[in-house]
């Protein structure tokens, strides 16, 4: 049904019909991939990180796994997964925190993304939540600290969801160049609904 280049850095999001599979292809490797995803008829229910993360029994995600809904609906299974262990605690970068924590000023990144993609479906700064991070690592220590790790996956690594309901899935192909989720070169994704 589509297939398309997301290029470095740059938003994206699409309708992906229930029974429909998207695919997300991290063509050169080590690229993080900002998710967020909602029911296409109604936004208001929109993925749902305690939820999904209190059924996995994990902040780890990988396949078998579900991305569930803030009114524990689910709106996409994880498939395939050639990654494992997705992140959900990360949340994404934007031009505040990247001044924040790195001092850089005009340094857009996936929070102002989703704004551009959100807003091509009547949807805005309300409707972000904490998001998934696909192919990118924040281990956690016993002690609870954590940060964000170089980014492992290799070209070619794939993620495949099955949507569980009509469900908008917005993405950030994330721009950061301030840590090393992106191995700090930003690269083109894949992205396929079969």
């Amino acid at each position: 049904m589509l297939d398309e280049l997301v290029p470095a850095g740059a938003p994206w999001s699409g309708i992906v019909p229930r029974g429909h599979t998207l695919r997300i292809i991290d063509l050169h490797g080590q690229q993080a991939v900002d998710f967020l995803c909602y029911n296409a008829a109604d936004p208001e229910e929109r993925y749902h990180a305690p939820n999904t993360m209190k059924a996995a029994g994990t902040i780890f995600l990988t396949a078998g796994h579900v991305l569930y809904s803030d009114i524990a609906r689910p709106i996409f299974t994880i498939t395939e997964d050639q990654f494992g262990g997705h992140d959900t605690i990360g949340g994404c970068c934007s031009a505040p925190s990247n001044r924040m924590l790195y001092g850089v000023e005009n340094c857009p990144g996936c929070r102002e993304n989703f704004l551009h993609a959100l807003a091509q479906h009547g949807l805005g700064r309300r409707d972000i939540v904490p998001n998934v991070n696909f192919f990118m690592r924040v281990p956690v220590l016993p002690s609870g600290s954590a940060a964000i790790a170089e980014g492992v996956s290799p070209p070619g690594c794939v993620v495949a969801l099955r949507a569980e309901m009509d469900a908008l899935a917005v993405i950030s192909n994330c721009p950061q160049v301030n840590n090393p989720c992106n191995g700090y070169n930003p690269t083109p994704v894949q992205v396929q609904i079969t």
